[in-house]
């Protein structure tokens, strides 16, 4: 293992840990709701990293095909 695979990981823990404080700014985290909406929200949101500080705002809509009858 190289020196620049370490730092690769550093970079990428605090660009996941940015994206989490980012999505609590926003208030993600309180809300009771649960749905796949939110949980991809909260996803995209926190992989968007620091991009959430210069204007991204992703949000995931699902529509989950409901059961038949």
């Amino acid at each position: 293992m190289g020196r620049g695979s370490s730092i690769g990981g550093i970079i990428v823990v605090i660009w996941l840990i940015i994206g989490i404080v980012a999505a609590g700014q926003r208030g993600y985290f309180d809300s009771d709701e649960a749905n796949c909406a939110k949980a991809g929200t909260i996803a995209v949101t926190i992989i968007a990293g620091p991009l959430n500080y210069l204007g991204v705002n992703p949000k995931i809509n699902c529509d989950l095909p409901q059961p038949s009858k």
